[in-house]
């Protein structure tokens, strides 16, 4: 599990074809392999991935045809920037909300705006970013509901009739993650918070049992 508050971000810095899955290598930002095991999970996007192999801050992970086909990693390519979060440890602070790193479906930058006073891609200041889901994930955005971008903890904004919502992005969080790297048109890997899932699909039961 991990909190969706993101320790930084790493450099993929090599990309390995192999027979039925792909090999990563990335750099961790400075001290995040502090304490790291192989067999240790680790957020990448959002993604939940196992280290395969350490050599100092530079860690081996083997991305399955599954997660390339369900989340934007098979859109990566080297030298990218990616998201980094060591799992969480018991008796550890969660700032953000349980993230279990398990992607549900991929949604679409539909537009980044930014206080007039200020340039385009600032990370001193806010901006606000617009993301269009499937319809498979409409009945579970509202309004101040959690939500993980790239493995970001967010909190929605205003949410429109065609499943499109508002994030408020702070300047720490640009400057943390790769958000502030973002165009409109991207795609961002999107988990919905299991509590709203589970809040959503018993409702859901109750109000048409039949459909069980």
């Amino acid at each position: 599990m991990f909190s969706g508050i993101v320790e930084g971000t790493g450099i993929i810095k090599n990309i390995v074809e192999l027979s039925d899955h792909i090999h990563w290598e990335v750099q961790l930002p400075d001290g995040s392999e502090d304490g790291l095991e192989t067999g240790a999970s680790v957020s990448l996007d959002g993604v939940c991935l196992t280290a395969t192999n350490i050599n100092k801050n530079i860690i081996g992970f083997d991305l399955i045809q599954e997660t390339l086909h369900r989340t934007t990693l098979s859109d990566r390519k080297i030298g990218d920037l990616v998201n980094i979060e060591r799992a969480l440890r018991y008796g550890e602070e969660v700032g953000g909300h349980l993230v279990s790193g398990h992607i549900m479906a991929t949604g679409t930058i539909q537009e980044i705006t930014f206080p007039i006073e200020q340039s385009s891609g600032d990370t001193d200041e806010t901006a606000d970013i617009q993301i269009g889901v499937p319809t498979s994930l409409k009945e579970y955005i509202f309004e101040k509901g959690y939500i993980a971008i790239d493995g970001i903890s967010l909190t929605i904004g205003k949410v429109n009739n065609f499943g499109e919502f508002n994030l408020h992005i702070i300047p720490e969080t640009l400057r943390r993650t790769t958000l502030s790297k973002k165009n409109v048109g991207d795609s961002v890997n999107i988990e919905i918070d299991t509590m709203t899932q589970a809040v959503v699909d018993t409702v859901k039961r109750v109000i048409n049992p039949e459909r069980e």
